[in-house]
């Protein structure tokens, strides 16, 4: 019997973009195509609702392939990355301890953070014993002004142990400008200068070790938007690379020094897109410094010029920006999609923040499951097994380079206004992420930014006043002054605060639903109303319905209300409102749930306050706070 092959193509004809269309508008009824599908993102271009073939047609993204120049696809042939944690060192001692501990539990990378007035030798040996340096990545932090002294400490002590340098992978994390932006600091370009090359110099022995890092990871926690965070990290890097040149360091040695570091957020699409973009531009200006290879019979050179130098190392971190204290665990979800748009965009390392992380010192547990969301996108997913799987995709590869123009343009407007140290010295940077934080803050306190369990669909019963640990932003020990800081900010603080001030009032504040009326509407106005006060944490009282307001009214005296909210439908406001409104006689807060038509008319009898989609949700409840706590 012959073999009959299915050929789904040939099955299914094809289907031009104007029948889509065509099916498209017949579906909406009349409805704007454009305000319904189409929507702008904060780069400032539209998604749109589908794409096709022909979008990418002329984009050179979608013919790279993987560890091949410009890299939007990666640096290697294949995905693996390494799982990242990082250890405060107040003793090398104990560090050492829990260091080796997590490396039995999964972890590839280490970071160590380190106090300067403490760095030694001893402490490095100490730190670092019985850790085989060449099978996992080490990465340093420390004040700039030691960088360069851990470098040489570091060199001496893995030649004095044996090591073959060239399997050595680490970092230091040398940024002076993030100084600046994080406590203020005022530096000059030749002070950095200076240090960048003493600390790039004295880690020559380690080729693998990256020690001038771009810590984009504080735009991202401060607010800043995807392109405007990689618009300003390629800039930042241009900086230190023109400023190592120019001091005499050989330009491909000073750019396989630098290390990018780069928050990532709940945009799960863009965030994949962002990653491939940043590789390509990197590469692009990385090449246009035309840096002569020094290594002989590399196979990664084009008529002299060195492509390795080209390659971007990326390390992530899950963004602290959308990170709540109240439905903690949601925080857990929220870093399970960020870590896979790092992996599935390519990164080489990741640190997966503590779920815990935004009100405590994260514990045993909380480090414990970080570590296992990147073990199960490894181990189970096999996300490690395939490079770039999101290329040929009609919207990643669309997003790729329309973020890619949008970052693009940014970059050229700092270097033509004097580089970005000059950006940051005049607090222009600074400016331009609160102004964007700005936004977002605006949009998250009307919802058009959601926090799961913060400003929609919160936990009415809980409390989390008594779990958070308030603690100081890390600090090296330098004294500070003279530049704008640019600190990291919460999508959800201002809600919390809101249900912190509840929690410490001496009466929490009761909202009681008045239900009356067309039964689908009350329902759904009684579930919009209860989740909008609970996100003050205030105590919600629902009801099946009441035969009359003057019922409805007494039930909720008799139940302690501070505020009643008539749910009902617009068309029978025009009557049930002022009812209500007259029998409760000013003794509660009387609320409307919706919108209606009959708004003014109710406005001009003394009803003033109104709930509904519209409303600004933060600032309507900042208003009920003020009155009643």
């Amino acid at each position: 019997m012959a073999e009959k092959k299915l050929n789904l193509l040939a099955d299914f004809p094809s289907v031009s973009t104007q029948q889509w269309m065509d099916k498209i508008t017949a579906d909406l009824k009349g409805a704007d195509f454009n305000k319904k599908l189409v929507w702008k993102t904060n780069e400032g271009f539209s998604v749109l609702p589908f794409y096709r073939a022909e979008d990418i047609a002329g984009l050179q993204t979608k013919d790279a392939a993987p560890g091949v120049f410009p890299f939007v696809r990666g640096i290697k042939a294949d995905n693996e990355w390494f799982v990242r944690q990082d250890i405060v060192v107040e003793s090398a001692k104990d560090a050492n301890a829990k260091a080796l501990d997590i490396l039995f539990k999964g972890v590839t990378s280490l970071g160590f953070k380190l106090k300067k007035e403490e760095l030694s030798a001893e402490t490095i040996a100490t730190l670092l014993e019985g850790i085989a340096a060449d099978c996992v990545e080490l990465n340093f932090g420390i004040c700039v002004s030691a960088a360069a002294k851990l470098a040489t400490i570091l060199t001496d002590y893995f030649n004095s142990k044996g090591y073959d340098v060239k399997k050595l992978q680490g970092s230091i994390n040398f940024d002076p400008i993030n100084r600046m932006l994080l406590a203020g600091k005022k530096l000059t370009k030749d002070e950095i200068a200076t240090k960048a090359k003493a600390t790039v110099l004295a880690a020559a022995g380690l080729p693998f070790y990256k020690v001038v890092g771009v810590n984009a990871t504080t735009l991202n926690n401060s607010g800043a938007f995807i392109a405007q965070e990689l618009g300003y990290a390629l800039a930042w890097g241009n900086e230190y690379l023109s400023s190592l040149v120019e001091a005499g360091v050989d330009t491909s040695l000073a750019a396989k020094k630098i290390k990018f570091s780069f928050g990532v957020g709940g945009n799960y699409f863009m965030e994949i897109a962002k990653f491939r973009a940043a590789r390509m531009l990197w590469a692009k200006i990385v090449d246009a410094y035309q840096p002569i290879c020094r290594v002989p019979d590399c196979k990664n050179t084009v008529n002299g010029i060195c492509k390795c130098a080209a390659k971007m190392r990326i390390h992530a971190e899950t963004s602290t920006f959308n990170t709540t204290i109240f439905d903690a665990n949601v925080n857990m979800l929220r870093t399970q999609t960020e870590a896979m748009s790092a992996t599935l965009g390519g990164v080489n390392s990741l640190t997966v923040s503590p779920y815990d992380v935004a009100y405590k010192t994260s514990d045993e547990f909380s480090e414990r499951i970080a570590r296992n969301q990147q073990l199960l996108l490894k181990e189970e997913c096999h996300f490690d097994k395939v490079a770039d799987p999101a290329a040929g995709s009609y919207y990643i590869e669309t997003l790729t380079n329309e973020i890619a123009a949008q970052a693009w343009k940014l970059f050229l407007e700092v270097e033509d206004n004097g580089g970005f140290f000059a950006a940051v010295a005049s607090g222009s940077v600074q400016q331009a992420v609160k102004a964007t934080a700005a936004a977002r803050l605006k949009a998250v306190s009307s919802r058009r930014e959601v926090l799961l369990g913060t400003n929609q669909f919160p936990n009415f019963s809980e409390v989390a006043l008594a779990k958070v640990e308030k603690e100081d932003l890390a600090d090296c020990g330098c004294s500070h002054s003279g530049t704008e800081k640019l600190l990291p900010v919460r999508g959800a603080a201002e809600f919390e605060a809101l249900r912190f001030a509840t929690e410490g009032a001496a009466k929490r504040p009761k909202a009681f639903m008045l239900t009356i009326g067309s039964l689908a509407m009350r329902l759904a106005r009684a579930q919009f109303s209860c989740n909008f006060f609970a996100c003050a944490g205030y105590d919600v009282v629902d009801n099946l319905g009441f035969s009359t307001v003057e019922e409805g009214v007494a039930a909720a005296q008799a139940a302690g209300a501070d505020i009643i909210v008539l749910c009902s439908s617009d068309d029978e406001y025009a009557e049930l409102a002022p009812a209500a409104f007259k029998a409760i006689d000013g003794k509660q807060l009387f609320v409307v749930a919706g919108a209606p038509a009959c708004a003014d008319d109710l406005k001009a009898i003394g009803i003033e306050y109104f709930v509904n989609v519209k409303n600004n949700v933060l600032e309507m409840l900042q208003k009920f706070n003020s009155k009643l706590l």
